[in-house]
């Protein structure tokens, strides 16, 4: 995959603080024409650089089950690991890390049945050494 261009981390930049900018807003947060910045969207959407438009709130959705999964990975299969496990629709993030684990996953779902499917599915990927889990329950601070 090619390397990200200044425009496109501007672009993505400016998605990242409001998913849901106008191209003409877009064009203007990222300093370049409304025909470039529509351009340029529309690649990073094709190539896979982004993935979804979403939202966060200061609530947290009734019935979701969220989770942070550590996922511990065999080395020469990482990549394929991480392509696999972000092609999952209920994970919304992937973070590689330091430590005892190599990845740290966040995962969205709207039932412990849903969860349990997803994080099977994450165990089953080859190169997937070892996992371990926890649900967010109550928000407390930030």
């Amino acid at each position: 995959m090619p390397e990200l261009s200044a425009t496109d981390r501007a672009i993505i930049a400016a998605l990242r603080v409001n998913a849901r900018l106008s191209i003409t807003e877009l064009a203007h947060a990222a300093q370049v024409s409304r025909t470039t910045a529509k351009l340029r969207l529309d690649a990073l959407v094709a190539d896979g650089r982004i993935r979804r438009f979403t939202i966060e709130t200061d609530v947290d959705v009734e019935g979701e089950v969220r989770a942070i999964t550590l996922v511990e990975l065999q080395g020469k299969l990482s990549r394929n690991v991480i392509r696999t496990i972000t092609a999952i629709p209920e994970v919304s993030t992937v973070h590689a890390t330091n430590g005892a684990w190599d990845l740290v996953v966040e995962i969205r779902t709207d039932s412990l049945v849903n969860f349990d499917r997803v994080l099977r599915a994450i165990r089953e990927v080859p190169g997937v050494l070892n996992s371990q889990s926890c649900l967010l329950l109550a928000h407390v601070a930030g």
